[in-house]
């Protein structure tokens, strides 16, 4: 690489960087800095443990975040229970395979035992996707901090989380609407390089299409021929998005590139003209992948983050104070 593109790429990272430390919502990265010094550890140790036990829990404590901040913003309301009066967002059909409450939960109890009433769930949920993702052999990247706690869960919000059957445009337009371009839309796609998706997700590729045996032409026939045997078990089967469920890695774009993305909202990020090239790219170049991801989930992370007269610092993760 030309010693201009080498300055050119440190530049860039030192402006991300900046940008991410001086953020809205005066979130910092050392914002626990003075309070709670030991939160970054704690997580990261808590976090390395569960997964040395269930290295399958990356793709989920992942996707949490995402679930987390595509609804209602980054706030931890994907961890509020329902009570007898309201259905809360994790009761969503949407959200019924996400797992690692019982570890968030953890977290959240060693820091109180520490720092009681400073750390916010929202920011652990942040934090255990970056430690998660860095755990599965993905890039390093920090997590600007002080998210406040939501006040408001409720299943009819999860409406917002886009569908596996979602288009190009679909998507497009849904990631759109939170701020991300076509390309950062297609890295944080890449978050499927982890962990598995249940048969109700992706038979509808399966039949009723007007190919000559009704399977989405789209799908690679020998793939399909697998999916088809997976889902005789029922809806509740399971499929990896790639065929490294537990290692992030650009795998799944390559997956794209020969028919074999697991549901209509992957596969299609190869059919569309608009996001072909990019998912070309990440297949040939990993460190661009992890690059434009890296960057992607910092924006994300910022998604409408609550003020401090609109949210809380949540004493117990699964209900309001």
């Amino acid at each position: 690489m030309a010693i201009s593109h080498l300055i050119e790429l440190f530049l860039l990272i030192e402006v991300t960087i900046f940008s991410a430390q001086f953020s809205v919502h005066a979130l910092s990265m050392d914002y626990y800095g003075m309070q709670c010094p030991f939160t970054e550890s704690i997580v990261r140790n808590t976090v390395s443990k569960a997964l040395q036990k269930d290295p399958t829990l990356s793709g989920p404590l992942l996707r949490m975040h995402f679930h987390d901040c595509f609804v209602e913003g980054c706030d931890g309301s994907i961890l509020i229970d329902s009570t007898k009066n309201n259905k809360a967002e994790k009761d969503s059909p949407a959200n019924l395979s996400l797992r690692g409450y019982e570890l968030i939960d953890e977290i959240k109890e060693e820091i109180e035992d520490q720092c009681p009433g400073v750390i916010s769930c929202a920011d652990i949920v942040a934090m255990a996707a970056r430690d998660a993702v860095l755990w599965a052999g993905g890039p390093l990247y920090d997590v600007p901090k002080g998210r406040k706690d939501g006040t408001r869960s409720k299943i009819e919000d999860t409406i917002n989380l886009p569908p596996p059957t979602f288009n190009g445009s679909d998507l497009i337009k849904a990631f759109r609407q939170h701020g991300f371009s076509v390309q950062e839309m297609v890295a944080l796609s890449g978050a499927h390089t982890l962990g598995v998706a249940r048969c109700s997700s992706f038979k509808n590729r399966l039949s009723n299409f007007d190919s000559t045996d009704g399977v989405d032409p789209t799908l690679n026939s020998n793939f399909a021929k697998t999916l088809s045997q997976k889902c005789k078990s029922g809806d509740n089967a399971e499929a990896p998005f790639d065929r490294t469920r537990i290692t992030f890695d650009n795998d799944y774009y390559n997956a794209l590139q020969s028919g074999s993305g697991l549901l209509t909202s992957d596969q299609t990020l190869y059919g569309s003209p608009r996001t072909r090239s990019i998912v070309n790219g990440y297949a040939m170049n990993q460190a661009r992948f992890f690059f434009d991801f890296s960057q992607a989930m910092v924006r994300m992370g910022q998604i409408d983050v609550k003020e401090d007269n609109e949210g809380e610092i949540r004493l117990n993760c699964h209900k309001i104070n």
